[in-house]
């Protein structure tokens, strides 16, 4: 199965289980995470993955949904884009 690829990135005040909210909820979807990258800078959390969504099998609206769901329970920015949108938007 050739890989669809698309980028996730979360930005927000630190707490407790953002990782794992999000990893979960993936996890139960069927999405693999191929590369992973978090810090905490002065408070805030960034973290950026690069995901596999071949397995997913629903809209890819509903996964972006149910991200933007975890982002308001937890105060968080989560956006979800496909790996040739996110690369054309960061293009130098």
């Amino acid at each position: 199965m050739k890989k669809e690829l698309s980028f996730i990135t979360v930005i927000g005040k630190d707490k407790k289980g953002i990782v794992a909210k999000v990893s979960n909820l993936l996890y139960k979807n069927n999405v693999n995470i191929e590369d992973i990258n978090q810090k905490v800078m002065e408070g805030l959390f960034v973290m950026t993955m690069l995901v596999d969504v071949s397995g997913y099998r629903h809209p890819i609206q509903r996964l972006n949904s149910s991200l933007g769901n975890i982002g308001k329970l937890m105060g968080l920015k989560i956006q979800l884009q496909h790996e040739n949108i996110f690369k054309m938007m960061h293009r130098v």
